[in-house]
């Protein structure tokens, strides 16, 4: 396997951004009961335009392996952070790209963002069935936060999980 290359995403990337974040999102099955999050999902050039849309790239071929949108407080995609926190939504991997370190490569490219601007911690939320990003930030060494759990809408639970920066670095 290429080593992994985690970037900002560029223009020209955003359509292909858009169908791997859906397709990511179908196969572990966030979109069984939609509820008007796909456009969100799909809207690659307004996550860039009010975050950073940051891309894993395959270092050899240069395929789009997966995507995430880093915020701060105050930014309309955040839904957690408070000052000098960061946050990040919509980690997608290309359902074909995942077991190579992918998403790992995404959240660890986050946590650096975040610690380079100074963020005391970084928030998440997932969603309470999707077991394998549990595990990973488990690994990362975000712990749960189970008193900012949250529903953004009836029938979607979202748990919560926090890194603190300023004890166990990027």
């Amino acid at each position: 396997m290429s080593p992994v290359v985690v970037r900002p995403a560029e223009p020209a990337e955003f359509d292909t951004v858009a169908r791997l974040t859906l397709a990511a999102y179908e196969a572990d099955g966030q979109l069984k009961e939609d509820r008007g999050y796909a456009p969100t999902l799909a809207d690659a050039a307004g996550r860039a335009a009010t975050g950073e849309l940051l891309v894993a790239v395959d270092e050899v071929t240069g395929r789009l392996l997966g995507s995430v949108t880093f915020v701060l407080p105050g930014s309309r995609y955040a839904e957690l952070a408070g000052t000098g926190e960061a946050e990040f939504r919509m980690l997608s991997v290309d359902p074909a790209a995942q077991g190579r370190g992918v998403g790992e490569a995404l959240t660890r490219a986050c946590l650096a963002r975040a610690a380079e601007l100074g963020c005391h911690a970084v928030v998440i939320s997932t969603r309470t069935f999707t077991e394998s990003a549990h595990r990973l930030y488990h690994r990362v060494g975000f712990v749960r936060t189970p008193g900012a759990d949250w529903s953004p809408v009836p029938g979607v639970d979202l748990i919560a999980w926090r890194y603190d920066l300023t004890t166990a670095g990027p």
